[in-house]
């Protein structure tokens, strides 16, 4: 229980301020739920239902194969697979034989994946067979000594199965054939031929790893955040505690599974939630907004976790008004701000509750969320879970000193859910982790509520002039422009400022701005400080996985573009 806060008051009954969290396996809820409710719905795939004992039978199998070809306990294996039935399984069967999984970005290139294989020291790769003749490129270049691969038609239904193949050719020019041989195994045999048993590993969910999760890399080379199976257990218990005034009282939960497993947010508020709530995961191997409101209509889940640019995408889709969109409940959207008139279009075109929420992978990865059905403050990344203690920090001389309410200063969290520490990077854990709280490199404050608000990351600020400008408050105001979809704030090096600052602009399909008038609307609404000074328009612009705008690539584009120029 940490010390009283100001945001304890807040908490509505329902919502404990303290838990009690299960000390068991992270996969001893696929058991749980395996036993309990064997024939409930586990996984949707594009038509194919697999039921929870389905599941747990397949995952038994993968955990028996990599016994079976040396995977022991700690040994790492990677999990080279977009959102599919394979990426759960592999996922719980790594774990079920002892070992951690490492979750890969299945968009990485050769130059990445030799990167991550070689510093988490993977010993097995789980990938699909489009992605194999980049795996078989690398191999040599890393410890991978095993390979098991799959591909996408090992789960769809009939006929989708026997037409799949000619969809791959086209989209992909490529049919891949796979020889089975002592460093390379074919899942659908391993599936066919495997037993579906494995010895459990003495697993102390305290202090052995589950996972290494990399961070993006946009600054530097990725880090392997070390999480064990308690960081990841307790994050999904406080989860489905925050949600647990959305649960269905007459029928199946039903998750929508858009957001990458491979990414942390993903993997807990989705995979790692529904499977301790027995709920039925939508799997969603790619966003495009017309198939993804398709499914909706058609599946009616109730639960929809999802980044700020997956529902921006929503919204805009030009035939949102023909689908169904009810079924909605409620909604944590993370990895990036929340725009508020996003919420509010979605929420009143759902019926349902979308709440910001804030977290990292370092802390598996939420310790902030708006109240889903109680008080809650637009702008706001809400208040600490349960059991989770946050303030607002700055070092001095004596260590961290915290702010005053209201003042701006890096966030710090501590919790059960925060990482053991950074793999093999003893200095960066060090810079990282202070007396036990975890300095997020995020810039804020906190409010005389206890609610906490994200300025911009640190790294981020803009120092034009002299003035600390944070390009979230900008966003935010532009955002509100009727004509414009999506839109980042960076600032770039100027002879005269120091920095100055540019907004790059997606405009909605059919609208039309020009720089002047872009320009005319700040200044209505902003500090002259603070109004941009470059205005960019672009189709798109760069994204990760899981839709976090990268702005730190848009900064290195200027100043290569600087550079070049200079030249």
């Amino acid at each position: 229980m940490v010390e009283k806060r100001l945001w304890h008051d807040r908490y509505p009954e329902d919502i404990p301020l303290t838990m009690e969290y299960d000390k068991c396996p992270l996969y001893q809820y696929l058991i749980d739920a395996a036993h309990q409710y064997g024939e409930k719905k586990a996984l949707y795939f594009m038509g194919k239902e697999i039921t929870y004992k389905e599941l747990y039978e397949e995952s038994k199998k993968i955990a028996n194969y990599l016994q079976s070809i040396g995977i022991r306990k700690g040994d790492r294996v990677a999990i080279f697979l977009p959102n599919t039935p394979q990426a759960v399984i592999s996922y719980y069967g790594i774990l079920m034989a002892g070992a951690i999984a490492v979750p890969t970005n299945p968009l990485y290139k050769e130059r990445e994946l030799i990167f991550q294989m070689n510093d988490s020291q993977a010993r097995a790769i789980i990938c699909l067979d489009i992605l194999f003749p980049r795996v078989n490129s690398v191999r040599n270049h890393t410890p991978l000594e095993h390979v098991i691969v799959t591909g996408i038609k090992d789960y769809l239904p009939f006929p989708k199965n026997v037409i799949y193949p000619f969809i791959q050719k086209r989209e992909y020019n490529m049919v891949v054939k796979v020889e089975p041989g002592n460093d390379t195994h074919v899942w659908k045999k391993i599936m066919e031929q495997s037993v579906a048993d494995y010895l459990e590993s003495s697993i102390d969910p305290m202090e052995d790893l589950a996972l290494l999760q990399y961070t993006g890399g946009t600054t530097g080379n990725p880090k392997g955040v070390m999480l064990t199976h308690y960081n990841l257990s307790s994050n999904v218990q406080m989860c489905e505690t925050w949600l647990s005034g959305s649960a269905k009282k007459d029928k199946q939960d039903s998750v929508v599974g858009i957001l990458p497993f491979f990414h942390v947010y993903g993997m807990t508020a989705v995979m790692n939630f529904a499977i301790k709530k027995a709920a039925k995961i939508i799997l969603i191997p790619k966003f495009d907004a017309g198939d993804l409101l398709k499914v909706i209509d058609k599946q009616k889940p109730n639960l929809f976790p999802g980044a700020p640019t997956i529902y921006i995408g929503l919204l805009n889709h030009p035939d949102i008004e023909k689908y169904d969109l009810s079924s909605i409940e409620a909604c944590i959207s993370g990895s990036a701000p929340l725009p508020i008139e996003i919420q509010e279009r979605f929420e009143r075109i759902t019926g349902g509750k979308l709440v910001e929420g804030y977290g990292l992978t370092e802390s598996s990865p939420v310790t902030h969320a708006n109240f889903v059905y109680a008080e809650r403050i637009n702008g706001s990344i809400g208040v600490p879970w349960p059991d989770t203690d946050a303030k607002i920090v700055q070092m001095s001389s004596d260590g961290l000193e915290e702010l005053p309410m209201g003042e701006i200063g890096e966030i710090a969290v501590k919790g059960p859910q925060i990482m053991k520490g950074y793999w093999n990077n003893e200095d960066e854990t060090a810079n990282s982790l202070k007396d036990g709280w975890l300095l997020t490199g995020d810039l804020g404050y906190v409010d005389e509520r206890g609610y906490f608000y994200v300025v911009d990351r640190k790294k981020d600020m803009i120092i034009a002039g002299g003035f600390n400008i944070y390009p979230r408050e900008i966003e935010e105001v532009l955002y509100e422009h009727e004509a414009i979809q999506e839109t980042v704030v960076a600032g770039i090096p100027d002879a005269y400022r120091g920095e100055t600052v540019k907004a790059y602009i997606v405009l909605k399909e059919g609208t039309s701005l020009t720089e002047e008038e872009l320009n005319e609307y700040a200044r209505e609404h902003l500090a002259s400080y603070k109004v941009p000074r470059i205005y960019e328009f672009r189709d798109e612009l760069p994204k990760t996985a899981v839709g976090k705008i990268l702005r730190r690539k848009l900064v290195d584009e200027e100043k290569q573009k600087q550079e070049a120029t200079s030249v």
